[in-house]
This record gives structure tokens, sequence and C-alpha cells, in this order.
């Protein structure tokens, strides 16, 4: 029922899907079966939004949420002679139930164990009516016991709402240790008792169905006593998972199409908040819940899981999805006062869920939906004139005549809608909001618990540490934080004079640092993640509106108190500190009467240790950070500054992200802000690495030192200022660059989201520092990353005459002596050309000779393999013809502009002449190519490319390709994934 387990390259948390969602309610909350019925047909119209594997008979999953059917219940009651409560009174916990028996009564048991634990009182279970008829072979080997357990509201219990609480307090428990019990006992598939659904407004039929089996399968939907007044339903596409019945949606309160892309750092957070979370409704059942999200989940399902928490902990539906998905409304001029302090009051509370989404949501009561603030999924609406609501990813999922639609409409980015079934109403958004954001004084809440870093009145004279301008010292510092000439070339110094994120042409020949001879920065073991397969990046440029990166710093208030919290936060308008920023956060007790207490935790080890003294200083930072914490000392700067010919700097990536884990890990990160003072930041990756692992502002102080001497060395009429304010600008611009790639868009949901892989690392490193990073290829692990350091600070503070006067020239951006390896030399390419130009058939030899001896230097990971020969030959009649294995090949897609007329009409010829595919990139293709040669060769591309809102597509260009492919995102456009400099 479930996924398998992470091996090899395959890992469970890659899961990504791309669905149909509707639903269909009656306004005025009158329950029918027609309801069900019309809930039903939307599914079956969403089909084509589904998918189907090998077996056609097996689709991804599909299911519907609908209110208790009181009246088929009363039915089953009736006629099993079993007293069922009034409606309200009784709660229904659909049961995916494990298929091996002893684990199945196992599961049952402690089920009624915690319903009587918890005061509550089983009134019977009830099998669920199914027909497998039409169900693939693999669906129902996978299908789990489907069973109701019907549980009545206990006498203590004072309504309906502190039932659903208890509810969920047992739910909770008899799911959660389930994976360790099953280890223990031996009991096979225990760990896949799921609950679909457990609650006394609500039912939820799903599984591993297509659209059309929902109702043949389930029949209690074809039943006429199956009545209620919303039906919201789910057609799941998953583009890279395994299907299973329990990943099919709805949840117990969404269904959702789209991506949280941030869902590692909403998770991580949400674990850390365990010991600052406490709640008057929940009281003692809150710690019975934990963990609030258990592991391995989909990213809707984590959702769901944060949404429950935050309706029973009091909030309103609509409130706590405002709360999970935002509306843009740092940027936004036009949002009023009252709303925006709304938003900013509860950004201190919970970080966004942030990625491409819409989502459809109900408790029984209410039923809506939101799209995030990009709206970068469909939502279209109906109101018809006989009091009904119709929403689908896209129109006509209903046959509804026009003369009966009222209105017609689609859900806008960030926008809400709410059908409120008891007051009979639709609730606009405006309304809504407006009727929340006045709810409160959420404006003066504000004025007592919010203070903005820039608005802080400056200390008399603040002790900024000055830059030291003696060009030893600061370049033994820039050698012992692996500064190159290049970093200072190419970065630094573009960034001084122009606030711009500099470039640089794509592709990469030199080697990744687990394989570089050259002791690299842990930066560079770490790749971001991009946007990809169902989502879309954004663009930062055109999108300025819903992009911010607004950080806050210090302890997080209570997420469960939703009256004004007593923890004050510190607001900066961007994560990049100036030196006399980072001294106002270092003397901040003095300017704000104490509301926060700093402690700075030195984080350098004495170079007499060497290589064996990294592990040490990170276990002492981090109890060191603990007892800050515990000593309510509620930000913590992380400082390098001490770095000397005896004491060597941590790697400011490793200082930070072991304090953030292990602060997560016993439950304190929400109590205290984690600043970086560091020497080693420059790139803007830096600064991406340091925000991913949860770092809330960084304070670069060398690169300011060096952006310093350039100023006075090479005469810039800049002031000192200035030149640090474009570098500052610069950074942001690239993180506003780097997010928007991934399809996020506030720094407040970065921070902590660990979008990277780890490329190299040893696994139990990753794991113990970086937890939850995914590493799929082993590498360096404590040992080589402490030997790299300190190799870098003994070059630094060494006697060797090489470094006494320059920085090493680094040599990853062009070939250099005594720089990186690279895998085209100058060597190679005069081979080529002398090749090419004069038609050398040895000379090319010796040019192939010189890049295939890249394995033997190790250059690439393909070079540390090689092909494992078979004893003997297999017979040849055994083998397919060469003709078909060509007809696979194909080329890459680069267009014309890119790689000239010669190599991509040279290119598409020889894939004509062997059967294989060439493709025209996005930049299109010139018709005379459409008509064969003289010889009979075709420079005709098969694959064409549609790029959106590029190149003019007319019909000749369509009717001569076999495949069309349409292309959505990494395009040369910047801020489509690519980046065309402007002087191209």
């Amino acid at each position: 029922m479930g996924l398998p387990e992470k091996q090899g390259l395959y890992d469970p948390r890659n899961e990504h899907d791309s669905c149909g969602v509707g639903f269909v309610a009656d306004i005025k909350g009158r329950k029918s079966h027609d309801i069900v019925r019309q809930g039903l047909q939307i599914l079956v119209n969403l089909d084509h939004r589904g998918a189907v594997g090998a077996d056609p008979l097996m689709g991804d999953g599909a299911g519907c949420m609908i209110q208790t059917p009181d009246a088929l219940l009363r039915d089953w009651a009736r006629k099993t002679a079993v007293d069922l409560p009034p409606p309200g009174h009784y709660a229904v916990a659909m049961c995916f139930l494990p298929q091996d028996e002893a684990a199945r009564k196992f599961a049952v048991k402690r089920l009624e164990h915690f319903v009587k634990v918890e005061g509550q009182k089983l009134v019977g279970w009830r099998d669920v009516p199914t027909d497998l008829t039409g169900l693939g072979k693999s669906v129902i080997e996978k299908m789990p016991v489907i069973k109701m357990a019907i549980v009545g509201r206990g006498p203590k219990l004072a309504d309906q709402d502190a039932f659903e609480r208890k509810i969920l307090a047992i739910r909770k428990q008899t799911q959660n240790p389930l994976t360790d019990l099953e280890k223990k006992h031996k009991l096979p598939g225990l760990a896949q008792l799921y609950m679909p659904s457990f609650s006394s407004r609500t039912v939820v039929y799903k599984g591993l169905l297509l659209a059309p089996q929902v109702e043949s399968f389930y029949a209690d939907l074809r039943n006429p006593l199956c009545e209620s007044a919303l039906c919201l339903v789910h057609q799941r596409f998953s583009t890279n998972t395994f299907p299973s019945w329990k990943l099919a949606h709805p949840y117990r309160f969404i269904a959702h199409n789209g991506e949280i892309n941030t869902v590692r750092g909403n998770v991580n957070w949400m674990y850390a908040r365990r010991r600052t979370m406490e709640s008057d409704l929940i009281g003692a059942d809150l710690d019975k819940m934990w963990p609030i999200i258990p592991h391995g989940q989909s990213d809707t399902a984590c959702v769901d899981n944060a949404l429950e928490l935050l309706v029973a902990g009091g909030y309103s539906l609509s409130h706590a999805m405002m709360m999970l998905i935002p509306e843009a409304w740092a940027g936004n001029p036009l949002m009023d006062a009252k709303r925006k302090a709304f938003y900013e009051y509860h950004a201190a509370l919970m970080e966004p869920w942030d990625g491409p989404a819409c989502i459809a949501f109900t408790d029984g009561r209410q039923i809506g939906a939101t799209l995030d603030r990009n709206g970068l999924r469909p939502a279209r609406f109906i109101v018809t004139d006989d009091d009904k609501v119709v929403m689908a990813s896209e129109s006509g999922v209903l046959p509804i005549a026009d003369g009966s639609i009222v209105r017609k409409w689609r859900l806008q980015p960030g926008k809400m809608l709410l059908i409120d079934l008891e007051q009979g109403r639709i609730v606009e958004d405006e309304e809504l909001k407006r009727t929340l954001a006045e709810a409160e004084p959420y404006e003066e809440w504000l004025k007592e618990t919010q203070y903005k870093l820039e608005e802080l009145s400056e200390l008399s004279e603040p002790p900024v540490p000055a830059p030291s301008n003696d060009p030893t010292t600061l370049l033994d510092r820039q050698q012992a934080f692996g500064y190159t000439q290049e970093d200072i070339n190419f970065f630094l110094e573009p960034m001084s004079k122009e606030p711009d994120d500099p470039i640089g042409s794509m592709g990469t020949d030199t080697p990744i640092a687990v394989l570089s001879k050259k002791p690299k920065l842990l930066y560079n073991y770490f790749k971001q993640n991009f946007a990809q397969v169902t989502n879309p990046p954004i663009d930062p440029i055109r999108e300025e509106l819903v992009m911010s990166l607004v950080s806050m710093i210090g302890p997080r208030p209570n997420l469960l108190g939703r009256h004004a919290g007593t923890h004050k936060r510190l607001e900066v308008s961007q994560p990049v500190l100036s030196n006399a920023e980072l001294e106002k956060i270092r003397s901040i007790e003095e300017l704000l009467d104490g509301a926060f207490r700093t402690a700075t935790i030195d984080t350098t080890w004495p170079a007499s240790e060497g290589a064996a003294g990294l592990e040490k200083a990170l276990d002492r930072i981090c109890v060191e950070a603990t007892d800050c914490v515990l000593a309510d000392r509620n930000i913590l700067i992380l400082s390098d500054r001490a770095v000397s010919a005896e004491r060597v700097p941590i790697p400011a990536l490793l200082a930070t992200a072991a304090v953030h884990h292990y602060l997560i890990r016993r439950g304190l990160r929400t109590q205290t802000g984690l600043v970086i003072e560091t020497g080693e930041a420059r790139e803007v990756h830096h600064f991406c690495c340091l925000a991913g692992y949860g770092a809330e502002a960084i304070n670069p102080y060398l690169a300011f030192e060096t952006l310093e001497q350039l100023r006075v060395q090479n005469g810039l009429p800049q002031k000192a200022y200035e030149v640090q304010k474009n570098y500052i600008k610069a950074v942001g611009k690239g993180l506003l660059k780097v997010m928007s790639k991934m399809g996020i868009s506030t720094y407040q949901s970065y921070c902590g989201a660990q979008i990277f892989d780890a490329v190299g690392l040893h696994s139990g490193f990753v794991e113990k520092y970086f937890t939850g990073t995914a590493t799929t290829i082993e590498g360096a692990g404590w040992n080589e990353i402490a030997e790299e350091t300190v190799r870098r600070h003994r070059n630094a503070y060494g006697d060797n005459p090489i470094y006494r006067t320059m920085l090493d020239p680094g040599g990853d951006y062009a070939f250099r002596l005594r720089g990186e390896d690279h895998a085209w030399t100058p060597e190679s390419v005069a081979k080529l050309q002398h090749a090419v130009r004069g038609n050398l058939p040895d000379e090319y030899k010796a040019f192939a000779a010189t890049i295939n001896e890249q394995s033997e230097r190790l250059l690439t990971i393909r070079g540390l393999m090689d092909f494992k020969w078979a004893d003997k030959a297999i017979p040849l009649d055994e083998v397919e013809p060469a003709a078909a294995i060509v007809k696979r090949f194909a080329t890459g897609a680069m267009s014309f502009g890119s790689i000239s007329r010669e190599a991509h009409t040279t290119l598409a010829i020889a894939m004509n002449r062997i059967g294989g595919k060439s493709n025209t990139g996005e930049g299109g293709e010139e018709a005379d190519r459409f008509k064969p040669l003289p010889n009979g060769d075709s420079m005709r591309s098969a694959i064409k490319q549609v790029a959106s809102g590029r190149f003019g597509v007319t019909a000749e260009y369509l009717v001569n390709a076999d495949d069309l492919q349409i292309k959505m995102a990494q395009g040369a456009k910047p801020g489509e994934g690519g980046q065309l400099p402007g002087h191209k």
C-alpha cells in the first residue's frame, strides 16, 4: 500500500504529482444523493488528468470526500441492531487495515484500546461493501481490508469540536508508532494501517482506482441513502511515483493539485516547535499527537497534518489556510493596512508552505478552495440559479445549461473561495479576509511584538570592528577561507560596481568537489534543486510583487497561541547584514530593554589539534548553543572572526547546519534566531546554502573588507557604504533568482527548506549534520572535510612562498596554470582545431585520446566506471538488430542559435540517416530544411519544439514534425529557468 524504501537512486521524498481536483456543494446545506452523483460525475470528467500504468486497470488513485452519510449508517444500524448515537455524537473512522490477519487483529485491538483509554465508546465495526469487478490484478494484490469503526462521543466532552480534537488524539496514538511495532512484533504490513478519515463530520472514500471505478467499487456511493451537501473529488496523476492506496486524495481536510516545494523545511520547523507549542483547547492531548507530521509522507499529506493541527488548535478553516498559504502581502501597495498587519503578524507564527498549489478544503461545515500567491494552478467555478457551486481544475466538468449559470469566474492568485453551508452563503474573498483581519488588533500586537532592524535607533557609537586594511593579515584570512583571484575578479569586483549577480556561460568541465585535487569549500558539495516536471519556475523580475526577502530573527511565538504573543520578533528587510547592522543586533539588549538577548558562539578551533579537532569543535558549539537557549539567549551569533594563525574556522555551512539540526532535535530551534558572522560567504550560492540550512541573517565581514580594499586600490568613485550597498543588493537579486528557479517566493519559506542535494558527501555525515538532505553519491566525511579546512589554513599561515603575496588563481571559470583541472585544455582545443581545419585523422585521434584520458584523471563520475565484460558473448540472434537500436537515438534539444546552422543541420542529417530523431530546440527551423536534399539526405528535424511566448510557430513548421514538444520553462529568458544576457 505504501512506497518502497530508499534504495540506489530512488528516494520516496522525490514523489511529485499533478492532478485534477473539484467539488460540488449546495450553498444552503441541503443534503441529497444528487450532490454525491454530481461529484462523482466531475471525477469521471477529470479522468484525463489521471494516469494509468502498465496495468491499464490500475490508476494513480482517485476518491471523494462527503459529509457523514447519516441516513445510510442509520439503515445499517437498524439492520444490525446497533444503537447509533444522534448525528454529531458519533465519528466514522474509515480504516485501510493490513492484509495479514495477525497484523489486522493487532491494528483493530490497538484502535479499540485508545478509544477506551480516551473515554470514548466503540459503537461497532462495519464492513464497507466493495465490488472488485473491473479492478486490475495489481490493484487487488495491494488492496487493504476496508472497514469503518463507529465511535460514540464520551459524556465528558463539551461539544462536537472537542470530540474532533479527541478523535485526532486517538488516531495519532493508534498510527504513529506502527513502524516500530511492526518490527517489534514481527507483524508484516502493520505499518500500512491507515485511516483516510476519522471524523464526526466527513468520510473519505478513496483508493488505487480509476476515476470511473470509485462509484462502482464503493457500493455506499451508489446507495440513494448516501446523502451529502458537498462532494470533494480528486483524480491523481503522479509524475514519478509509485501509486498506492493511501496516497490517493482527498486527505482528511484537503485535495491538492500542485506541489509544496518547501515541504522539507516546513516539516523541520514543525518538528522544532515541539517544546514551544501549547494549546488551551487541546491541552495535554497535544503531547499524544507527536509527531504532528509523520516521516516519509507526500507533500499533500504534510499540509493536511498541519491544517488539522491548526483547526484543532482553534483557528477557523479559512484562517488556517491563510496562515499556510498566504497571498503576496509584503510588496503589495494596494493591500489595506489591517490585512497587511494580519499577514505580517502571522508570518512570525508560521513560514509559508510555498509552491504552485490549488487546494480545495472542507471540514464538512464549510468548503472552499485557495490558490498560491503566483496562481500557478487553474481553478474555475460557477454558481447556478438553484444555489449550487461547482469548482474544478477546468470548466465544463458538469453539463449545466448556460441559462442556469448566474456567475462564472476563476480563482485568482492568493484568493480564496469559501462556501459556508451553515450560513447558507458564499463568503467572498474580500469579506472573509476583512473579517479575519479586523477580528483582533493585529496592528497593535505588531507594535508590541515586532521590531524592524532598520527602524531601531543607532547606538551612540556602535563598536563596529574596523576593516583591517593591513594587506598581509587580509590576505592570510582570505586564504584561510579559500578565496581565489577568480572570486575577486569574477564576483566581488563586478558586484561592487553594479548591483547584479554576475553571470557566465553555461557548462562546466571541472571535476565535482569530491573528485577535485584542490581543497574545496563545503558549499561546492551541494547542488541546488530546481523546479521541474510539473512545476514552473517563476520570474523574479516580472513577479517582483510576490517575491520577498524579509527575514525574521529571533524566537517564534507559540503557533497555537491565538492571542497576542509574548515573544518579540526582529524583522530585517533582507538577510545580508552590514557590519553596523550586526553590531546593532549584538547590542540589542540595551536598545530594547532586554526584549532580545544575544550570545556569540566562537566557531573556530585550535590549530594545534589539527583535523581531529573539527568534530570536537562541532560538539562544543552544539552544546554551547543549547546552553545559551536554555539560558534565554534568543539570538545566537555563530562567528568565525577569531580566525588566526592559532585558530582554524569551522566551515560556516557545517556550523550552521549542525547547530540548526541539533536544536531541532531538542525542540529548541524555535526559541532562538540564528545569525551567521562569517568570512567564508561571498558568492550567491554560499548565501543560499546558509539560508537553506537555517541562517536567518548572514554577515559576510571578509567580503566587505575585500570590497573596501578593492575600492581603495582601484580608486573607485563610490563611497564605502555605496560599494557595500551594491554588493548586498546583488546578493539579494541572486537569492531571488535561485529561489524563483525552485518556484519559491519568500525567503522565510526558503530559510531551512534544504532545497539541495549533496553530491559526494558521506551519508552518515550528511544524516548527522544535514539531516534529510538527499545524497546519492558517497564520498567525503568528517576527516576529509576537516583535512581540506586545515590544508587551507596551513597554506594561509604557513611559509610557502607561493601564498605569501597573492591568492591562489582558482581556475574554476577559466584554465589557469596551478589552477583547477579542466576537461578542455588549451592543448585539447588546439588538437581539435588542427584536426578539423587540416582534415587530419591522426590529429583527431590524438584529440580523442586526450579527452578519453579523463577517465584516468578522474574528472567525471562516469570516469570512475568501466564496462563489466561478460565471460562469454551471447549469440547474435538474441540481440536486437542495429536498425532497431538506433531508432531510440535522439539528439539533445539545442537551438539553432546556440550551436550554429552547420552543427544543427549536420546532426539532423546524421539522425535521419540512421533512423533516429534530432530536435530543433526552441529556436525553430528554417523552411528550406523541410525539403529533401538532391542526394536523398534530409536536414529536417523529426522533433519540433514549441516554446511559450518565444518564436512564431507556423502550420508548415508543425506538420513537418514527427514529435511535438511544448516547452514551459528552462528557456533562455531570465526568470524562466535560464538566462540570456542582453549583449548576446
